[in-house]
């Protein structure tokens, strides 16, 4: 499925939603194989936000969803995060959002180096996103923001099949690891400076 017929199915499933709580398992269903993408998005793009305490807590969901991918088997979402539900209002303003982005990701990517984005994915992606989570879980100052991109661009390329942009996204992540533990080296070296003064 191209983002663009992912775009055209959310947006026909945000206006024909029952009365009432929706289920997980019903969002899910809309997106076919592609809700591993759209909740590595949804998860990863709010904690560029400065905002204190919201890495913290999205990284606990993008470590579940880590755990997920790794489980190359389970392309469903498990029954019990399925019978969770959202307000009907929400639902539908969240599938609205999703159909205008990925019509916009549908411009800028294209189906390419398949391999490296299809379901084998799910090999590297599932430790790479339960890494990433980890340093955004980290109270590092700026240190969300790598991680962060690193998962949107690895959820974009999955949901495109653009195998050149999760290899971007590879980058990204490798570059996020670095620059996290060259911070934490510095903070841990700060502390026994000051720790050798006192």
């Amino acid at each position: 499925m191209s983002p663009r017929d992912l775009a055209s199915r959310l947006r026909d499933t945000a206006g024909q939603l029952p009365p009432g709580p929706v289920r997980l398992s019903t969002l899910a269903e809309a997106h076919g194989g592609a809700w591993q993408a759209s909740l590595l998005v949804l998860l990863a793009a709010p904690c560029l936000l400065p905002i204190p305490g919201v890495g913290s807590v999205l990284s606990l969901g993008l470590a579940v969803l880590g755990l997920l991918l790794c489980c190359a088997h389970r392309a469903e979402l498990p029954p019990r995060l399925g019978r969770l539900s959202l307000p009907r209002e929400g639902a539908s303003r969240s599938l609205t959002l999703l159909a205008r982005f990925y019509e916009f990701i549908h411009r800028i990517t294209r189906p390419r180096m398949t391999l490296l984005a299809g379901p084998g994915a799910r090999w590297w992606l599932g430790p790479m996103t339960l890494t990433m989570a980890a340093l955004i879980f980290l109270p590092i100052p700026f240190g969300n923001v790598l991680p962060a991109v690193s998962l949107m661009l690895a959820g974009v390329a999955l949901a495109a099949k653009d195998g050149m942009l999760m290899l971007v996204a590879l980058t990204v992540s490798i570059g996020a690891l670095a620059a996290s533990g060259a911070l934490i080296a510095l903070g841990w070296q700060a502390c026994a400076a000051l720790l050798g003064l006192l």
